[in-house]
């Protein structure tokens, strides 16, 4: 099959014989783990140091309590995320959290968390940051004289509705700020606490102001217990998707990501289903493995697909050349080759199908934010 032949099969079965002996002993109990995404705390690339959790003959490891989700506060001196990237459609993003506790084991954010110290594994999933003051930060860079107003993508790295905005609420907070501004924005979740934001969303919505893309992996209710512990399941995805849709709210359908063996055969099954529910616009992304993500999904992978563990990698390393990631802008997102080229045809064949098309959102009701007055300096 084109390139996949030239990872040969003795070279990839010798790669994943060495995975699966150098995890041994570093998995988490898998009661302490429970309702994770990853399988282990491999240390992020800058730490010089590496620790595993050994027994030491009294059983000690399992008397240790379940892992539990941390919150630090963070307070950024900026909110906007500025970015240069050719594949992707905007060139600013707000993410309100570091880490996620939804835990999608395929997060290609994962390796972040090696910025701030922790393992991009099962510390990027309780270890969570909350960008404290993040509306007015935001207030302030709206409201500067050079601001050009384009679409800010909330959420392209970690979900903005994830479980501790429920409580934190920096997601609601941002978007009081869009909405009194008139500022476009393209929401990514795979939460139906966006439905908490209708009250916001709807009228935005009415102006041309806002459009909210729904990830849908997978329709499988066990696949994605396995895959994305604690965010929605498939069905309230979709139900989301037509809840927003009635409410006049424009709604992406999001397959991804697509998953060599694992989800591939479902592209045209999601996008049916999200098309009846109401969405309109549909998107796909293939299975990105940047840096730590590498190992931690490949250890994912041949814990609970043992079978197809082979043949997903090495339909993976198809589409980049023989490697298992490639960064470059056209490739990273779609990949090439053969196996990435059907992919991306049933894609659009099933999109065509069903009616699928594009919109923008407006920029020209833009109104900056009123900054606070300033006293004068006397000197």
């Amino acid at each position: 099959m084109g390139r996949l032949a030239d990872v040969s099969s003795e070279a990839l079965g010798r790669e994943i014989g060495q995975m699966s002996q150098a995890r041994v002993g570093a998995l988490i109990d898998a009661e302490r783990r429970r309702g994770r995404g990853a399988l282990s705390k491999r240390n992020g690339r800058f730490e010089k140091e590496t620790r595993e959790e050994i027994d030491d003959g009294w059983g000690s490891l399992e008397s240790l309590e379940a892992l539990t989700t941390n919150i630090h506060i963070e307070k950024p001196r900026t909110i906007l995320t500025r970015n240069e990237s050719a594949d992707i459609s905007f060139d600013r993003s707000i993410n309100p959290y570091r880490g996620c506790e939804h835990g999608c084991v395929y997060c290609f954010a994962r390796p972040s968390h090696a910025y701030m110290g922790f393992s991009p594994g099962l510390d990027f999933e309780t270890e969570i940051f909350v960008k404290e003051g993040a509306a007015q930060l935001l207030e302030r860079e709206l409201s500067a004289p050079n601001y050009v107003p384009k679409t800010i993508a909330l959420g392209s790295n970690t979900d903005p509705y994830q479980p501790v905005e429920r409580r934190h609420r920096v997601t609601r907070s941002i978007l009081e700020v869009l909405a009194r501004a008139n500022h476009p924005v393209g929401i990514v979740t795979k939460s139906a606490l966006v439905l908490r934001d209708l009250d916001l969303l709807a009228p935005m919505a009415e102006k041309g102001l806002v459009k909210v893309a729904i990830s849908v992996t997978t329709l499988d209710r066990r696949l994605a217990r396995l895959m994305e512990p604690r965010a929605a399941t498939p069905d309230l995805r979709l139900d989301t998707i037509e809840k927003l849709a009635k409410a006049g709210v424009p709604t992406t359908v999001l397959t991804a990501p697509i998953i060599p063996a694992i989800n591939d055969d479902e592209i045209e099954k999601i996008l049916t289903r999200a098309h009846a529910a109401g969405a309109r616009e549909a998107g796909y992304v293939l299975l990105r493995l940047p840096l730590e993500l590498r190992d931690l999904f490949s250890e994912w992978l041949m814990t609970h697909f043992p079978d197809r563990a082979r043949r997903a990698l090495g339909l993976v390393r198809s589409t980049r050349d023989g490697k298992l990631y490639d960064s470059a802008f056209g490739r990273r997102m779609k990949g090439d080759g053969p196996y990435a080229w059907m992919i991306g045809r049933r894609f659009e064949v099933a999109a065509a199908r069903l009616g699928f098309s594009r919109s923008k959102l407006r920029t020209d009701l833009f109104e900056p934010p009123r900054r606070a007055p300033q006293q004068l300096a006397l000197f």
